[in-house]
């Protein structure tokens, strides 16, 4: 992250110092000061011209150095520069340098945000996923009486309970990943949008740093299938992953999404609960032509501890092949928005064979979190009181 700032930094300064020099033509036009430099002709008109270039080339380093500048400043920074370049050539040729920089910025800028970049396809997932038509409800303490004790608990403590029902959640989250337990730390923010019910939808965007390069990384799974997409510089696709495998190892994601991140969106999901002890159970998750299964662990409130699975598969460098392997997501801490506890520190963990082992691939924190009101799944009808053991709900 630390050589990313550099470079952006870097990039700024030279883009900052080529519109300054943009005003000595301003100066000389207008007859301020003698500019010896500039040996060519410039009148006032042609001054003028150079001094709202000038301030446009500036513009730019000012939108770059807070972090969002549309691909359009830039190219049209270059395009004027250059013809003003063009007119004193003979004292100003070495601007085009800066200029095919100030290009470079604007490729950049819209492979980054245009229509093809992997931000507009996350934006339009997350507009199709919000657009569905989503119906109030509410999850009274009947919906959850047929529960196991320790996911009452849960959902109790989770202010899930006699609250409007949740269909989903958005979020933005701040983290660190790596590729094995030797590989470098990459920094990274997200954005994440999952909305559940007969087709839950999960949309993640990440932001990442890879040796001082940015990476996209855009995770979407929806209609039961999943795909995963990596670009280097938001230009070179690195993993193009999708199928079978990927689909289910997503499938665990949106399970574990449902008890970390939004556990209203529990009651009446497609789960069938296990009781396994005092403060244990087992989630069998069903969607479509994949069913998985997870282990959950809470405290004596009713707090969730860790998400244990075996049924997630960890894809290679290349997204393009899957090994099944143990996976975890133990919580750190929680935090509250609105009277609703979720996950606020959280990590993921491979339980991987030798020499590997187990380690921390993910590190994460939840910065900003809002559920999405409605009703994801049919509640259940109240039951008729009977003592409290396994069930199937959904």
């Amino acid at each position: 992250m630390l050589l990313r700032r550099v470079i952006r930094w870097v990039v700024v300064v030279i883009i900052a110092l080529h519109g300054l020099l943009h005003l000595l033509g301003a100066v000389k036009g207008f007859g301020w000061a003698a500019v010896p430099a500039l040996t060519a002709d410039i009148g006032p008109l042609l001054g003028f011209a150079w001094l709202c270039v000038g301030l446009l080339v500036l513009a730019v380093a000012v939108l770059l150095a807070q972090g969002d500048c549309p691909w359009w400043v830039p190219l049209s920074a270059a395009l004027l520069s250059q013809v003003l370049v063009v007119s004193a050539w003979q004292d100003a040729r070495a601007g085009t340098v800066v200029n095919v920089l100030l290009l470079a910025v604007a490729g950049h800028a819209w492979a980054r945000t245009g229509p093809r970049s992997l931000r507009a396809d996350y934006a339009r997932h997350v507009e199709a996923a919000l657009s569905a038509p989503r119906h109030p409800a509410f999850v009274a303490e009947g919906h959850v009486a047929d529960l196991p004790e320790p996911v009452i608990r849960f959902l109790r403590q989770a202010g899930a309970v006699d609250r409007p029902a949740v269909v989903g959640f958005r979020a933005s989250i701040h983290g660190r990943i790596r590729g094995g337990p030797t590989k470098p730390w990459m920094p990274f923010i997200g954005e994440q949008v999952n909305v559940y019910g007969a087709d839950p939808c999960r949309i993640f965007f990440m932001d990442a740093t890879m040796l001082g390069l940015p990476v996209d990384v855009l995770h979407v799974f929806t209609r039961g299938a999943a795909t995963m997409r990596v670009r280097l510089a938001s230009v070179v696709p690195i993993v193009e992953g999708a199928g079978p495998e990927m689909d289910r190892a997503e499938t665990v994601t949106v399970l574990n999404d449902l008890c970390l991140l939004v556990p209203a969106a529990l009651v009446g999901a497609p789960i069938s609960w296990a009781s396994t002890g005092a403060d244990t159970v087992t989630a069998t998750f069903s969607l479509r032509r994949q069913t998985v299964t997870a282990d959950l662990r809470f405290d004596a409130v009713g707090r969730l501890v860790d998400f244990v699975s075996g049924d997630r598969l960890r894809s290679s460098a290349d997204g393009r092949t899957f090994t099944r392997m143990g996976w975890s997501t133990p919580v750190r801490s929680e935090r509250e928005w609105d009277g609703r506890r979720v996950c606020g520190v959280g990590e993921a963990r491979w339980h991987a064979p030798e020499p590997e082992g187990s380690f921390t691939y993910l590190e994460f924190v939840v910065d900003e979190w809002a559920p999405i009101e409605g009703e994801a799944w049919a509640l259940p009808d109240p039951p008729s009181p009977r003592e409290p053991g396994s069930s199937t709900l959904g």
